[in-house]
């Protein structure tokens, strides 16, 4: 076993690579850019390096530092984590040119795994079942249509190079093909550097299935069974199970093998994921008509990878370490079991409401559900961060992966409800409502999955939702008393109990609540204290009584009459963020005093950043007319570009950004004058 590996990434999967060598008496260097000076895994490994600025190509892709990193601290391997290097066979081939080890496949199985279409012409000799498409060399756009002719329509062009859903169209008729193809090929030019696609039958209902395999470098090879990541959006996996619910046994056992004839016809070593896109019936009544074909091998690690740990009990990353030392596995095929069922959901700093954009801000509370683990447990969280870091618009958007693991799908499923309503998150918007949801949607529920779950279940998935208004202000009212009495001294004249010596003290209580606005009265009253609401036309008045810390995760109950709320608040200035089992919401305290100056009137005619980010383009210029809908300027952030568009038809005035510019939050870009019809 080695001695000391360095961990050639960030975030969570370098804290995990971290535990699991500290547990088998390894030593770990970090690195890490600028931004991750007092990141979590720097701060969980023995030694560090810093490689250089925040963006990743500064740092994190700069591999001629890792390497020598490693040589100054004396690293033997280099494990790379997923992502920025994980699968480049060039950086893997500098390690091996270094007298390191990858801990990771050979460079020539990333390399035959890279290509799509090279890939499937191996999957094909290797006896894997493909999609029935076209993934010829000709790439001549007449050979190309004729061979979605071939296909029959519905047909998907796909980037050869890429993934991540970039130079990838449905195509429904023939008249769409010729279009479809010329911005696929342009967006594959653009983002990979190749224009070259390949043409495949377009599944329809398709289910995301992968197998885990890990192979060793004495011939063996082995499948940890299979996980679903069919609930995707913009082909982003969002939720995570295993094993696969619904499949029938001869399938799993099918792709289980047709995965290791795909590892062993590239020479594969170490861990991998092979991915099949799986063929449902319509109705989903018919398991037994489910057909599988090959989609890609990714040669790295999964960010799934949790929940295989969870039902077959054995810690990959070690499996990882042990096979990259030369080890053989340490089991065959036939001791392999799984027990339970196990799902993952993807915290992301993003914002489900607006498109998914990503967010940026500190963690000015992460409170993680009780008894929660990081690698192993029932409940568990890995995360890269801790409260009060900074989510930067530098990386991906992921905040942590909560993990749960139960005997039944049923019970995970209520396990992973209670988890997620006990993962409080203030000061970054987050996607913890938006899965709480698609949890609870019928068609998850049921287990009726396919990659378009999402969009199917939007009119459920997305707008207001949660506890109830009278709910939130009820916590709203008992965090306020809670925090009078914090303040009281031990002197009796400063006591906040609502004493009066004539008729019972009244205090008003005023909320704003999105486009409500919520009002409620305090009383202390002879036989206690009484809180009245304004619920639009009429009030309610009732008995309010409350204790602090009821337990299972929560900092307060309160019964209001014949409501009985649980619930935690958190401030954020005169932000009150409230969760309850319910659901979340956020309120602001009002003080008329404090807003009476406040003015609501918006500056006109300008265009602001949705999110910090760096500025790739303007498609305009001053004084040209542009019309409503058209693209102004693309933005990036977390590896994803966002267009802003024009919301009238108007001229641009100005300018205020140039491309390779950041841009914080709100900041204005650019400024339009609105063209009034004549």
């Amino acid at each position: 076993m080695f001695d000391k590996i360095l961990i050639a990434n960030r975030g969570e999967i370098a804290c995990r690579v971290a535990a699991t060598a500290r547990r088998l008496g390894i030593r770990t260097v970090a690195v890490y850019s600028e931004v991750d000076a007092q990141a979590r895994h720097v701060a969980m490994c023995d030694e560090a390096v810093a490689l250089g600025g925040a963006a990743a190509s500064d740092s994190y892709l700069r591999w001629e530092r890792i390497l020598q990193a490693a040589r100054d601290t004396g690293a033997q391997a280099i494990h790379p984590g997923y992502g920025f290097l994980s699968e480049n066979e060039a950086f893997a081939q500098a390690c091996a040119d270094a007298g390191l080890v990858f801990i990771g496949p050979p460079p020539a199985a990333i390399a035959a795994m890279g290509l799509k279409a090279q890939a499937k012409h191996l999957m094909e000799a290797a006896g894997v079942p493909l999609v029935p498409g076209y993934h010829g060399a000709d790439q001549d756009p007449r050979v190309l249509c004729a061979e979605a002719d071939r296909i029959g329509y519905p047909v998907l062009i796909k980037a050869s190079a890429g993934g991540g859903g970039k130079g990838m169209r449905r195509v429904d008729a023939p008249e769409a093909f010729a279009e479809a193809l010329a911005a696929c090929q342009r967006e594959a030019l653009n983002s990979f550097g190749d224009a070259a696609v390949l043409i495949e039958k377009y599944v329809q209902r398709p289910r995301h299935i992968e197998i885990q395999i890990l192979a060793d470098a004495h011939g063996n090879a082995v499948y940890l069974f299979e996980r679903d990541c069919s609930v995707q959006r913009r082909h982003q996996k969002v939720l995570e199970e295993a094993p696969a619910p619904g499949l029938p046994p001869t399938l799993r056992q099918q792709m289980g093998l047709a995965a290791v004839a795909a590892a062993r016809a590239v020479g594969y070593v170490g861990a991998g994921t092979v991915e099949f896109i799986v063929e449902q019936p319509l109705g989903y009544e018919q398991p037994e008509a489910m057909r599988f074909y090959f989609m890609e091998m990714n040669t790295r690690l999964q960010v799934e990878h949790p929940v295989t740990e969870a039902i077959t009990g054995l810690d990959l990353v070690e499996w990882q370490l042990r096979v990259a030392a030369g080890e053989p596995l340490p089991l065959q095929q036939h001791e392999l079991s799984c027990h339970g069922h196990a799902i993952e959901a993807r915290i992301c700093a993003e914002d489900p409401e607006r498109g998914f954009l990503p967010a940026t801000g500190t963690l000015h509370v992460l409170r993680t559900p009780p008894h929660v683990a990081f690698e192993v447990g029932d409940v568990r969280l890995d995360a890269g961060v801790r409260q009060g870091d900074a989510i930067s618009p530098h990386y991906d958007s992921m905040i942590a992966k909560l993990i749960v693991r139960a005997p039944t799908r049923a019970q995970a499923l209520r396990r992973l409800d209670e988890a997620l309503a006990q993962l409080h998150i203030v000061g970054v918007a987050n996607n913890v409502a938006f899965l709480r949801r698609v949890v609870r949607s019928p068609s998850f529920a049921q287990a009726r999955l396919d990659t378009a779950l999402i969009e199917r279940e939007a009119g459920s998935l997305f707008g207001p939702a949660g506890p109830s208004r009278q709910a939130v202000l009820v916590a709203a009212t008992v965090y306020a008393l809670q925090g009078w009495q914090a303040q009281v001294d031990d002197d009796p004249w400063s006591a906040r109990d609502g004493f009066a010596l004539q008729r019972p003290r009244q205090r008003l209580l005023a909320w704003q609540w999105g486009e409500q606005r919520g009002t409620g009265v305090l009383i202390w009253a002879a036989d206690g204290l009484h809180l009245r609401l304004d619920d639009g036309a009429a009030s309610d008045q009732q008995p309010l009584r409350w204790r602090a810390d009821p337990g299972g995760g929560w900092a307060l109950q309160a019964d209001w009459g014949t409501l009985s709320v649980r619930a935690s608040v958190d401030a954020e200035g005169e932000r009150l963020h409230v969760f309850t089992p319910e659901g979340s919401a956020v309120l602001t305290w009002l003080d008329p005093l404090a807003h009476a100056a406040d003015t609501a009137a918006p500056p006109g005619g300008r265009l602001t950043a949705p999110m910090p980010g760096k500025v790739v383009a303007f498609h305009v210029q001053p004084g040209q007319r542009v019309t409503r809908g058209q693209t102004l300027a693309v933005l990036e952030a977390m590896k994803m570009e966002h267009a802003i568009t024009a919301p009238y038809d108007g001229v641009v005035q100005e300018l205020l950004y140039a491309p390779g510019d950041q841009v914080p939050d709100g900041a204005e870009l650019l400024r339009l004058t609105e063209e009034m019809a004549s």
